[in-house]
């Protein structure tokens, strides 16, 4: 990735809007869960779907079912009731109990902290991967959903047309203190202040270090 994908904010700003973030998000997951595989299962239900709805399905499966044997043995259309208030319940099914048969067959039954092996389950892209890698394991990835994306694009960090490109960008302008908790620092902003129709710039807590203001 060359420096024509970044945007034009400086070095300086871009550090400060990460500090005054860490300073006012708690950088947790708005994901309920409490293991590395329900965390796994609620990220790939989540696609195109509101984490309230993930939650609230997670809520009635996860006491029955929330290990990959047991997920697995309630089969596709033992599963689907649970998940049936989600978008696309029918694929994700699919892929949710095929993701459990892998894991089991390939790992032991435990959700696996490299990206590569993240990757080969079925209902698992990139995004989803660098989520449980980030939030299960610790690591410094950078998960770009279309609020980080549009985050960092409307603060001019990046100047990017996709996802893929922003987070090599982010990789590289976030400072290292930050890269840890980079993802949610920017995903809430997004969610709650930074929103695509009418963001509360009033209430914008980077308000005067935002090029799109243009108040600096």
């Amino acid at each position: 990735m060359t420096k024509k994908n970044w945007g034009t904010l400086s070095d300086y700003r871009i550090k400060k809007i990460y500090d005054i973030l860490a300073g006012q998000i708690i950088p947790k997951s708005d994901l309920e869960f409490d293991t590395a595989f329900e965390l796994l299962v609620a990220v790939v239900l989540s696609a195109q779907a509101t984490d309230v709805s993930v939650n609230a399905a997670c809520e009635k499966l996860y006491p029955v079912a929330n290990t990959p044997q047991a997920i697995y043995d309630l089969g596709i259309d033992g599963l689907k009731p649970y998940i049936k208030t989600i978008g696309l319940y029918n694929a994700k099914a699919k892929n949710v109990i095929a993701l459990c048969r892998q894991l089991l067959e390939k790992h032991n039954g435990m959700v696996p902290d490299n990206r590569a092996d993240l990757e080969a389950l079925p209902g698992v892209g990139r995004k989803t991967a660098s989520v449980v890698l980030n939030v299960a394991f610790g690591q410094p990835t950078i998960a770009v959903d279309t609020h980080v994306h549009r985050v960092a694009n409307r603060l001019n960090i990046a100047s990017t047309s996709n996802t893929d490109h922003t987070e090599q960008v982010l990789l590289q302008r976030t400072p290292k203190k930050h890269l840890l908790h980079a993802h949610h620092y920017l995903l809430l902003h997004g969610r709650y202040c930074c929103t695509a129709r009418n963001p509360h710039c009033a209430n914008c807590p980077i308000y005067k270090q935002c090029v799109s203001t243009d108040k600096t």
